[in-house]
């Protein structure tokens, strides 16, 4: 999009254009029915949304990477096959930077080791660390020689901008009678950066649809009221661009799915491998172990009696190996 059709964020918010920003993907992403799977199931196909990977940590990657050229250094955290830090490095490498990812161990599962593949063959150093404590005193490290800091899953105000785009857009394909609206959007819940960012869109538009986090982090990490507190951030920093209020996240707007976590990140459920099968034998569509088949899971059970949209977050080509290796 551009200044004549701009994104719908930018759209209601133009003082938010003073940002840098790059485009990454290529937008509306599709709105899909899937009664194969559930009675009352829609699909928010944003696996699509981007080249060479889609999913939701590019639209963050608009506003994080903004501004970044050729030769810069990039570095970023996250767990062993952290999608989040394999978009880092995709998106970061298209761009000519340099993208370092420190991480640390997970429980894995056959997708968490198909991504931490392609994330050793894309990232210019993505070590492995005991646990979190020396992924980031590594990136500590980088930072101070003067790479461009990424948070974890992107989940900063600054990055939740992304995510409330999406929403936006969300709510014109509803607006323009591309699908029902739904009475939930459920998405994974991890560092909640896609949450918050839907959520606040729904504010602003005042859409009466309550946003369902399936967790798959541990509870200290996910939760509602962390959700709303960086909604909250997110409409301050809008404030601080135009100057206009930005409604906020009410409690009831939010709500976390705290059974689809199965006791560890990347363990998988049997609830998600039978939701994962369900969506690949009736739709054709792959959901990855650690996220999506765990939210997909729980948009289906609520999908039995209410219009529910999943927001398809996973890109099944993250699971294909890197075509090149960084020298």
């Amino acid at each position: 999009m551009n200044a004549r059709n701009p994104i719908p964020l930018l759209a209601r918010y133009p003082s938010l254009s003073s940002l840098p920003r790059v485009t990454l993907g290529t937008y509306p992403t599709p709105v899909v029915a899937a009664p194969n799977i559930a009675p009352h199931l829609w699909i928010k196909r944003d696996d699509l949304c981007a080249e060479p990977l889609g999913g939701n940590k590019a639209r963050a990657l608009e506003f994080l990477l903004g501004g970044v050229a050729a030769g810069d250094d990039v570095v970023t955290v996250g767990s062993a096959g952290s999608t989040h830090a394999l978009s880092v490095a995709e998106h970061g490498r298209r761009l000519g930077a340099r993208v370092f990812a420190g991480r640390w161990r997970q429980e894995m599962n056959d997708a968490a080791f198909a991504v931490a593949g392609r994330i050793d063959a894309t990232a210019e150093e993505a070590p492995v660390f005991r646990s979190p404590v020396g992924a980031y005193a590594w990136a500590m490290g980088r930072r101070m020689r003067g790479a461009r800091w990424i948070a974890a899953g992107g989940s900063t105000p600054l990055g939740v901008l992304g995510h409330v785009n999406a929403g936006l857009e969300l709510v014109a394909q509803i607006d323009a009678g591309l699908l029902p609206m739904p009475r939930y959007v459920v998405a994974p819940l991890g560092t909640g950066g896609t949450i918050a960012g839907i959520a606040l869109a729904f504010s602003m538009a005042s859409c009466p649809i309550t946003v369902v986090g399936a967790r798959v982090v541990p509870r200290i990490v996910a939760r509602a009221a962390r959700v709303r507190r960086l909604a909250d951030q997110t409409a301050a920093l809008i404030e601080r661009h135009g100057g206009t209020r930005v409604p906020r996240v009410r409690d009831a707007m939010v709500a976390v799915a705290h059974e689809t976590f199965g006791g560890a990140y990347g363990r998988e459920t049997p609830d998600g491998r039978a939701a994962a099968e369900r969506a690949r034998m009736a739709a054709g569509i792959t959901v990855d172990a650690t996220y999506s088949a765990k939210a997909l899971a729980h948009a289906v059970k609520l999908a039995q009696d209410a219009v529910t949209l999943f927001w398809l977050t996973f890109d099944a080509r993250a699971l294909l190996p890197a075509l090149t290796r960084v020298s």
